[in-house]
């Protein structure tokens, strides 16, 4: 089963660091992918009102296929996005562009698309110098590195290419190995991939003047069998991360080594509720700016779980479970204010805007609901 039959299919049954959250510091302008199997054409633009909550929709930024994760790089200009396809180019595939944007006007003009040596890519990211991009393949289970050049052309041809094999223990969802994330550690030394059939995270050293990679030693973390590691975010200690398990549920809170690249389990934490008998699926995950709260999305159940963050270790505590304003959520964003949290539902087709209070990290619903088809990722530019 493909990545997006997983997500529809199963919504017809249930119904239904620093560089991680810093996206949100940039301003108002907020770019949005999309899926174009509905009647999204690409990336859209919105300008945000901090005081009011409100988004203004600015329009088709950029007209893309299946642009469903963005990555803005340091220089604020160029966009590298996940074209998530099963065939490129006549062939089984999918691909990686990128493009420039003119905030002022807030529209977007393509400057490269490559193959991405692989099918269903799914997450992009650039690192701290923004000379070297990487892309996951969910559908091959593999992943890529490539050059970003002065003007944010890729290199035609990946610097580094991993192919993974093998299988986990659930034998529907991991035949296969499904590359979800890759995540630069905070010091840019070290490129994490997370790989929800194959129950680790694959760890590299950077060469971050070329974009190698070189497998470390140890060479992956293992999550429980069947957990299913999707996204991971850091704590901008640089001591910590965050693993959300999509299979599991649950977030992993990870002692990171920084000196020696390794990860280590600290806690597991559930973010459905015991009494919860549904479908379930852990989604993403965000830290606040001052690191003392977590918000993470749940598919299937419609929920964003926020977190208290322990300033000693990093623990999680539940704080409280609420309903994220629509059907499946599939990425979230704080505002630059940090007064809201945005939600992109993909099957209701709506941005959803939820009110945030700072001193508790409690959300409330603010009744902000905002249309637009498909939407899956949220980048404040």
């Amino acid at each position: 089963m493909t990545r997006r039959g997983f997500v529809y299919g199963s919504a017809a049954v249930g119904l239904v660091a620093r560089r991680g959250f810093a996206q949100a510091d940039a301003g108002k302008l907020l770019l949005v992918g999309t899926q174009t199997s509905g009647t999204s054409k690409g990336i859209y633009a919105y300008t945000f009102e901090a005081g009011s909550g409100e988004l203004k929709a600015l329009g088709l930024a950029g007209a893309a296929d299946n642009p469903t994760f963005l990555a803005m790089a340091p220089d604020r200009k160029t966009l590298l996005v996940a074209n998530e396809l099963d065939q490129y180019e006549g062939k089984p595939g999918a691909a990686v562009s990128t493009y420039t944007l003119d905030r002022g006007a807030a529209r977007l003009t393509k400057v490269s698309e490559v193959a991405s040596m692989g099918s269903g890519t799914c997450h992009v990211s650039v690192d701290a110098t923004g000379r070297c991009a990487f892309a996951a393949n969910y559908g091959s289970g593999s992943a890529a590195s490539y050059t970003l050049g002065a003007g944010g052309a890729l290199s035609p041809a990946p610097v580094s290419f991993f192919q993974y094999s093998g299988s986990g223990s659930d034998a529907e969802r991991q035949k296969g190995p499904h590359a979800h994330r890759v995540t630069l550690s905070p010091d840019n030394r070290f490129l994490l991939v997370n790989d929800l059939g194959l129950d680790m995270i694959h760890i590299y050293r950077l060469d971050a003047a070329t974009a190698k990679l070189t497998p470390h030693e140890p060479a992956v973390w293992r999550s429980a069998a069947g957990a299913g590691p999707r996204a991971l975010q850091f704590h901008p200690n640089g001591k910590v991360a965050y693993c959300v398990e999509e299979m599991a549920a649950t977030v992993a809170v990870l002692r990171w080594d920084a000196t020696h690249g390794t990860l280590e389990t600290m806690q597991e934490i559930a973010l459905r509720a015991p009494e919860f008998k549904g479908l379930s699926s852990g989604d993403d995950i965000v830290i606040d700016r001052e690191a003392r709260f977590a918000y993470a999305t749940d598919r299937f159940d419609d929920i964003v779980v926020t977190f208290a963050i322990s300033p000693s270790d990093g623990r999680l505590t539940l704080v409280d479970r609420m309903p994220c304003g629509g059907k499946v959520p599939r990425h979230l964003a704080l505002d630059p204010s940090g007064r809201w949290l945005l939600v992109a539902n993909q099957v209701s087709d709506t941005i959803s805007v939820l009110a945030r209070d700072a001193r508790t990290g409690k959300l409330t619903d603010a009744g902000k609901n905002f249309p637009l088809s498909r939407p899956q990722c949220l980048v404040f530019a």
